[in-house]
């Protein structure tokens, strides 16, 4: 087993802005921002350290401490690294919340956060100022693209990036935050309806190495990396800014309308060497673009997490770009812990193995570890680094998930005689019809095998009393209009019999979070 060791004292911003690894942080480039294709904007390793600490400055000279939380509604743009580790760096809590927010969903986030500084855009506050919001307990607001506000309340302070970071001199922000000390708070959906905030520690950064040697294929200096996500999302936070950061490589993300050409096209202009995305992503390259292995002769590597990557989707991929594409499987609570990797033969249909370093194990209703073959939760256990350190405010909800020194996760896989592990789903997830218990996933993973299906969703329709029944929801390629006859018979052929859908329905697109999981509860009720 691989030991992490995690010192007494860590900080992810003073170690993602000046990272060993770099020799030349003025002309080593850290991070571009595309912007709709235009020229990329970017930073150095020296411009964000310095950058990073102008903004912790001025944190402290608005009289941010540690402890307090930082509201970052921003897109994808030069300001929220540098805002994010610079909150980091003084022991402020970065609250890092996605563009796509209704001014509601952020008054809510907000009041539940007790955020006291928010840094945001123009456009974004006047969503918030729409809703009638009084910005709750904030104390200054930050606008990155604009001047200050005078039409702000006059209890709050509203100024421009740029004035904000002149009330630092760049001088080095030294915190001694200790590795358990909370650094960032992100939301997730919650069981009451609401988000719940999942808090983590600066130890967090360290409990996600084994993924830089498990997940990633680092090993080139001149390493870049192309996300297709958005900073907010935790999948992003990680593999797009703090670990390869971390590792001194250079990241790349595209802020703007984006087609399925925009992904390869930002590759090929960068030089990218690895790319990150969700399945659905490299679904629509495959099927709306004609790009291949030669227009991108830089990519080495492909990575992917969030959903479920289906096999026909690996097997295209590879086809065309003679590359595999390595899947994760991660939770806002933990983020990536079991993966694909180059050490290993990919099995397509699997979520890969445990990366050494985190501490799994598959256990039943009694705590007690599962055979091979047998359906179990995976749990981590409690002292594993990257776990987090409880749900924000929420004690009696962070206890209940805690027993026997392990978290429970509430997701529910098997593992082979290999060690890979073979991803069902949560439990309210995992379909009960007729008395067999259905993964969606597996039904899902088939049905997107057929030539003429872009994308399916499997759950369940309650059609009587205790009478269960499983349907899909498919949206069809692009000029083809396959019927549900077909599907079924097609289901019926690569499925046991009571794994076949009952009812197909055919939609045009799927209802998504903001972070573009799929709303299968609204799939349900539809």
């Amino acid at each position: 087993m691989l030991e992490i060791n995690i010192p007494e004292e860590f900080n992810i911003g003073q170690v993602c802005t000046n990272p060993e690894s770099v020799d030349d942080p003025e002309n080593h480039i850290a991070i571009i921002v595309d912007n709709n294709h235009r020229a990329g904007e970017q930073l150095t390793y020296a411009q964000l350290r310095v950058e990073s600490d102008r903004f912790g400055h001025g944190l402290l000279s608005n009289g941010i401490q540690a402890g307090d939380r930082v509201m970052l509604w921003l897109p994808n743009c030069l300001e929220f690294p540098i805002a994010f580790f610079g909150c980091l760096k003084i022991g402020a809590i970065a609250v890092p919340v996605s563009t796509m927010l209704t001014g509601e969903e952020i008054e809510y986030l907000l009041t539940d956060s007790g955020a006291s500084l928010l840094v945001t855009t123009g456009t974004l506050l006047n969503r918030l100022d729409e809703n009638n919001s009084s910005l709750n307990a904030l104390s200054s607001v930050v606008i990155v693209d604009g001047e200050g506000r005078s039409d702000a309340d006059d209890s709050i302070v509203s100024q421009s990036f740029n004035e904000f970071l002149a009330q630092g001199d760049g001088r080095p922000c030294i915190s001694n935050t200790r590795a358990n000390d909370p650094a960032y708070l992100v939301y997730t959906s919650g069981t009451t309806g609401f988000p719940k905030g999942v808090l983590h520690a600066h130890r967090a950064l360290l409990g996600r190495t084994p993924a830089a040697e498990y997940w990633f294929d680092y090993g080139q200096e001149n390493d870049r990396i192309l996300h297709s996500g958005k900073f907010n999302w935790t999948y992003v936070l990680g593999t797009a800014l703090m670990d390869p950061l971390f590792q001194g490589k250079t990241v790349v993300v595209y802020e703007g309308q984006a087609t399925a050409e925009t992904w390869m096209a930002l590759v090929a202009k960068y030089g990218c060497t690895i790319f990150i995305g969700v399945p659905t992503i490299y679904r629509q390259i495959l099927q709306k673009t004609q790009a291949s292995s030669e227009l991108v002769p830089t990519l080495r590597h492909c990575m992917c997490a969030g959903e479920h990557l289906s096999d026909d989707v690996l097997n295209a991929w590879k086809e065309r770009f003679k590359l595999e594409i390595y899947e994760a499987i991660g939770m806002s609570e933990c983020s990536y812990y079991l993966s694909q990797s180059t050490r290993y033969p990919i099995k397509a249909g699997s979520a890969g193995l445990p990366q050494p370093g985190h501490k799994l194990s598959l256990l039943d209703d009694r705590m007690q570890p599962v055979a091979d073959n047998q359906e179990g939760m995976l749990c981590i256990r409690l002292d594993d680094p990257g776990l987090f350190i409880e749900y924000w405010q929420k004690p009696e909800e962070t206890k209940a998930n805690r027993r026997g020194g392990f978290f429970l996760t509430g997701d529910y896989a098997r593992r082979d005689e290999d060690g890979y592990i073979w991803f069902m789903g949560r439990k309210d997830d995992i379909i009960n019809s007729f008395g067999y218990r259905i993964s969606p996933m597996e039904v899902e993973r088939v049905m997107k095998g057929h030539p003429d299906v872009a994308d399916c969703v499997a759950t369940e329709e309650n059609v009587g009393p205790d009478k269960t029944i499983l349907v899909c929801f498919i949206i069809n390629k692009e000029g083809q209009n396959v019927s549900e006859a077909e599907l079924i018979r097609y289901a019926g052929e690569h499925l046991a019999s009571y794994k076949v859908p009952k009812k197909i329905r055919l939609v045009d697109s799927f209802p998504r979070t903001p972070n573009g999981k799929v709303l299968r509860g609204t799939l349900k009720k539809m």
